[in-house]
């Protein structure tokens, strides 16, 4: 960390030397000579001792808010100095304390002549100790005696808390003697390390050097491996409840991976061993090259500078990187929009590459400990009775693969790829020196050895050969390799993606995909993804398939279509990785078109044929059918944990099969009416038991987009529903569709015009997530429409809930309740995520279907969106046969298939710009409404 500063008070009595390396002059942020007269005119006065401690709490309440603004002030104009203004705060507290010491013990309670017994030290500990305090940090103070604590220093500690407490800090506080110090630090490693940083402030300074000895002496010396192995427990501990990942989307500053802890651990680690609270030391020490200590340096004023900003926007102490806070310290701290990105992704993304470093720096400290036995070998390390087979120069050191001779190793640049396969080959870990060889000489990685035939045979081993491609590649990407190698990877690199629906970085999430793609060719998700299982196992262009995985997103971040700009990009990186020229085209096809079956799936209605037509015309082969599907199920895994659902495996398989149906049998395997035959053959079949008569009106009742559009399971349920159905009478069957992860809900009533809109309102009184639907008119009057629904957390209806559910969907339909009115205290958007903006589009498509025109609107999702929507759309009658809706984080594509009153399709450019408008209102005054 920083170096440590010189003490706070230098006497008993006085002592409050003015820093020269603070953000604005100390003298400015806090004229210690004016506040002290102030604060002993208040005290000389003849009020009584309440009264007095009043006066003086006003005046340094004053003094600490003036401080903070000009330091608030001065860090406002230079957004990056986070040092100076650290130890301002920290200089701001040393002022208060010391103030507060002498008024309670000179004044309220003096002592002419004190006895050996009755002595206080006023001493910093923690982060305070060490002289970086952020605007809300907590002041911890150990107040020291020599013996048992007396009544008089009782009485002392007493009136300081009082006066502190009064001027709102948040004081951790401890009494103790030295003795009680050592005592307490044998057993607790929190208290040990909090002592570690002790210093100075105020009172009796001979026992701050006692205990200061002491500590050394009696309690550090000879412990230093215990205590490196206690904090790194307590760092993985701390890593795995803040999720265990660097690239999470809101960050804890503090304890977070790569954090501002992890620089703190490296402190403590180093001053507990080499005796010196400069971190500098590490470069003289031969720890660190002195430009991995400059990212060191850089690492830490940025995420004291982040977490600064925090604490005076929140006004609290807050360490989360929350959605809404990342806006606004990234305006904050100067970043704009640019390039097509806009500031916070900027911003996040000089965030992670800070904590990247941290780690980075992290496994070279812990190497150089190892190396000197003040830390046992890994865990993984006990395991291995015999170590494992290197190739020629390599070697093997605390069971990590080493370069054995630095020099030839870099005689040859082919041996910065080689080291990766030779970690994979043997399945060990890397050494953290031959890393650092390999960062350090980045530079040899040229256009020359980009072309070279060995090069691409290395790196295309390295995701076809060994099993576990994710793991070098992501070694690799840390390093800086992968960017090397193919520098068009370079920009994605900790590129955040500012929404609710990426869970991590773009070059994060494209080896999770990769990793995905490798679990799936092992064998171990047979179950869950049995299509995806099942074409691999029958064989496809493994070498099309990484490549297309790797480069599938490297366009991203620019102004263009990331699909267009990545497929150009492929054009180029494919050939140059030694792919023949089909095998470059097909990889330029799958990342040009690698969201396609997604969209296909997710946004349109999978049951009209015109769907299913029009992709298999876009794929044109099983091949790329076969490619393209395998890699969509690994790019939708890849986004984050709970993206993957049974209700997108569902529609993948279904467009999947039917697609590779009209591929192989033809496109009339697709026919309307042959499916309407098949589907009613198998409903006469479910219901054998049934009449003949009655069969016969089932089977008559309704026309062909019924037959094509549902299940026989949901064709069964509505042909109960519908049997001896009465005119006003409203029917409802609720039962989970456990195959979809969701609840299925089916309506039989009377049709009338805006039924779908009535239907949806209901659901979203409830609280419910609509994520496909569809209506239908029966010849004889009756509609039928069957809505797919999850609650708020994205999971199926518990049954328990379902009869409450049933009943507010009958009252609303009923009349008994207004869903209008009800819902607008319902729809309210969350203050972490008012941050999120999404664009409305609103898209007219009459080729997609051939019976209905398909409006598309892409907009910010809320609850009571899709109820807006097609009360919107029913007042301009509009005729709904169908919605899917297909939603990403805060982003949500509500599709609808539609037609006008008279049964047919909005091809009238008027009308079409009529029905855009009136949706965009809508759209906007549920925005403003949701807001307020």
């Amino acid at each position: 960390m920083t170096r440590p500063q010189p003490a706070s008070a230098a006497s008993e009595q006085t002592g409050l030397s003015l820093p020269d390396d603070l953000i604005a002059p100390a003298e400015t942020i806090f004229d210690v000579a004016s506040v002290r007269a102030n604060v002993f005119d208040a005290l000389s006065s003849d009020a009584d001792a309440r009264d007095q401690r009043k006066a003086v709490v006003q005046i340094l309440a004053k003094a600490l808010h003036d401080g903070r603004a000009v330091v608030a002030q001065a860090f406002a104009a230079k957004p990056f100095d986070a040092r100076p203004t650290t130890r301002a705060y920290s200089w701001i507290t040393d002022c208060i304390v010391t103030l507060v010491w002498e008024a309670a013990s000179t004044h309220f309670h003096p002592l002419n002549n004190p006895t050996e017994g009755e002595k206080i030290t006023v001493m910093a500990v923690g982060g305070y100790g060490r002289g970086e305090m952020a605007p809300q940090s907590d002041v911890d103070l150990l107040f020291l005696t020599p013996y048992k604590i007396t009544p008089w220093a009782e009485s002392v500690i007493e009136s300081m808390l009082y006066m502190l407490w009064d001027l709102k800090l948040k004081v951790g506080h401890s009494s103790r003697t030295v003795k009680d110090c050592l005592r307490l630090g044998r057993e607790d490693y929190t208290i040990r390390t909090a002592m570690l940083e002790n210093r100075f402030i105020a009172g009796y300074a001979p026992l701050a050097g006692e205990l200061e000895n002491r500590l050394w002496t009696e309690l550090f010396s000879d412990t230093a491996k215990e205590f490196v192995a206690a904090k790194l427990e307590e760092r993985s501990t701390r890593h795995r409840k803040q999720g265990g990942q660097r690239y999470m989307v809101e960050p804890n500053v503090k304890e977070g991976k790569g954090g501002l802890r992890d620089l703190q651990s490296l402190f403590w680690i180093t001053k507990y061993i080499y005796r010196t609270g400069d971190t500098g030391e590490l470069v003289r020490l031969g720890v660190f090259r002195p430009e991995e200590y400059r990212t060191f340096e850089q690492a830490e004023s940025f995420l004291w500078a982040v977490r600064c900003h925090l604490h005076l926007l929140a006004g609290r102490p807050t360490e989360q990187l929350t959605f809404d806070m990342q806006v606004e310290v990234a305006d904050r701290m100067g970043y704009a929009d640019q390039k097509g990105r806009r500031a916070v992704e900027w911003f996040m993304q000089d965030y992670f590459r800070h904590t990247t470093a941290v780690g980075d720096l992290t496994r070279i400290f812990l190497t150089k400990l190892e190396a000197e036995n003040a830390k046992d070998a890994p865990l993984l390390a006990r395991f291995f009775k015999r170590q494992r087979k290197v190739k020629p120069g390599y070697t093997v050191v605390h069971n990590r693969l080493a370069i054995a001779n630095e020099k030839d190793f870099l005689s040859d640049k082919l041996n910065l790829l080689r080291f990766f396969e030779e970690g994979l080959r043997t399945g060990m870990l890397l050494h953290p020196d031959a890393m650092r060889l390999v960062k350090a000489n980045l530079h040899l990685i040229d256009n020359d050895m980009r072309k070279n035939r060995e090069a691409q045979r290395i790196f295309l081993d390295l995701l076809l050969k060994h099993g576990n491609p994710h793991r070098a590649l992501r070694r690799m990407n840390e390093l800086g390799v992968l960017s090397a190698f193919i520098p068009e990877f370079e920009p994605v690199v900790a590129m955040m993606q500012f929404n609710m629906y990426h869970h991590y970085t773009v070059d994060e999430h494209t080896i999770q995909c990769i990793w995905n793609l490798s679990e799936i060719e092992h064998g171990h998700l047979v179950e869950e993804l049995p299509v995806a299982s099942t074409i691999l196992k029958h064989g496809v262009n493994r070498k099309v398939l990484y490549v297309a995985l790797l480069l599938h997103d490297i366009g991203k971040g620019r102004d263009e279509d990331h699909s267009v700009v990545g497929a150009k990009i492929a054009r180029t990186i494919a050939p140059r990785l030694g792919l023949n020229k089909q095998e470059s085209a097909t990889v330029e096809w799958l990342v040009r078109y690698h969201l396609l079956m997604s969209d296909m799936a997710q946004k349109r209605d999978i049951a009209d044929p015109r769907t299913v037509r029009d992709f298999a015309k876009a794929v044109q082969t099983k091949e790329r059918l076969d490619l393209l599907c395998v890699l969509t199920v690994c790019d939708i895994r890849g986004v984050g944990p709970g993206t993957w659902n049974n209700w997108k495996a569902v529609l993948l398989r279904a467009l999947y099969r039917q697609t590779r149906r009209a591929l192989e049998d033809g496109m009339e395997a697709l026919n309307r009416e042959n499916r309407g035959v098949e589907a009613k053959a198998l409903l006469r079949e479910k219901l054998k038991d049934w009449p003949t008569k009655d069969l016969r009106v089932e089977t008559n009742r309704h026309y062909p987009p019924y037959w094509q559009g549902l299940h026989v399971t949901a064709h069964v349920i509505f042909a109960n529903l519908l049997r001896d159905i009465g005119d006003d009478e409203i029917r409802i069957d609720i039962h989970p569709d456990e195959d979809r992860d969701a609840t299925r809900v089916c309506f039989a009533l009377a049709d009338h015009p805006g039924i779908f809109s009535r239907l949806a309102g209901a659901l979203a009184l409830v609280g419910a997530n609509v994520v496909d639907a569809r209506t239908f008119t029966s010849k004889d009057g009756y509609a039928t429409a069957a809505f797919w629904i999850q609650d708020a957390e994205g999971a199926p209806y518990e049954t328990s809930r379902i009869p409450r559910l049933k009943d507010m969907i009958r009252k609303t339909l009923m009349g008994e309740v207004i869903a209008r009115e009800a819902i607008k205290s319902r729809d309210k958007i969350k203050k972490r995520e008012r941050a999120f903006k999404v664009p409305t589009s609103i898209t007219f498509d009459n080729e997609g279907s051939e019976i209905y025109t398909i409006i598309e609107v892409d907009t910010r999702d809320r609850p009571g969106l899709l109820y807006d929507l097609t009360r919107t759309l029913a007042s301009a009658n509009v005729y709904i046969a169908s919605a899917v809706i297909a939603t990403y984080g805060e982003q949500v594509v509500d599709t609808f298939y539609v037609k006008d009153m008279f049964g047919l399709k909005f091809h009238a450019e008027s009308k079409q710009k009529m029905l855009e408008k009136r949706l965009r209102e809508a759209i906007e005054k549920g925005a403003e409404r949701a807001q307020d």
